[in-house]
C-alpha cells in the first residue's frame, strides 16, 4: 500500500469541484478544503473525511481512497442542496483527474446521505466516492 497519493487526489478533487461551472453556478466559489471560520454562505461545499485501503498488486504500489463530500445549506428545503450534490456527482463520476503524484485509475460514487442537522434548520448531503490510485 502507499498513501503516498493522498495528498495529489485531495488536491485534484477540490481542483475540480471548485472549477466545475455547474457547481459554481450553483455555490459560487464556496468550495472549501477546510471550512473558514466565521460566516459562511446559505449553501457550501466541504471536502471530508477519507479512509485509504491498500491495493498494491505485482505492478506497483496503490490504493482505494474512500472520501466523502459533503454540501451543507441551511436554505428551505432540500432541492438546492441536491442540486449542487448532483453536480458534483457528474463532475467526479468518471472524471480523469490528473494527480501531481501517481495515477487515478478510476472514480467512482458509493453512497449518498442527506439528512436534517442543527435542530433541522440545515441540510446536509455526505456523498462517499471511491478512488482507485496507483503510485508509480
Amino acid at each position: 500500500m502507499s498513501y503516498g497519493v493522498a495528498a495529489a487526489l485531495q488536491a485534484a478533487v477540490f481542483q475540480k469541484l471548485a472549477s466545475d461551472s455547474a457547481l459554481t453556478a450553483l455555490v459560487g466559489s464556496a468550495v472549501y478544503d477546510a471550512v473558514p471560520p466565521g460566516g459562511l454562505p446559505e449553501t457550501y461545499v466541504s471536502l471530508g473525511p477519507e479512509e485509504a485501503r491498500g491495493r498494491a498488486d505485482a505492478t506497483g504500489a496503490g490504493a482505494l481512497h474512500i472520501f466523502t463530500v459533503s454540501v451543507v445549506s441551511s436554505a428551505a428545503g432540500f432541492a438546492g442542496a441536491k442540486a449542487a450534490a448532483g453536480a458534483i456527482s457528474d463532475a467526479l463520476v468518471g472524471a480523469a483527474l490528473p494527480l501531481a503524484r501517481g495515477t487515478l485509475v478510476g472514480l467512482t460514487f458509493e453512497k449518498a446521505r442527506a439528512k436534517r442537522v442543527e435542530d433541522g434548520d440545515v441540510r446536509r448531503i455526505d456523498l462517499t466516492f471511491r478512488a482507485r490510485v496507483d503510485d508509480e
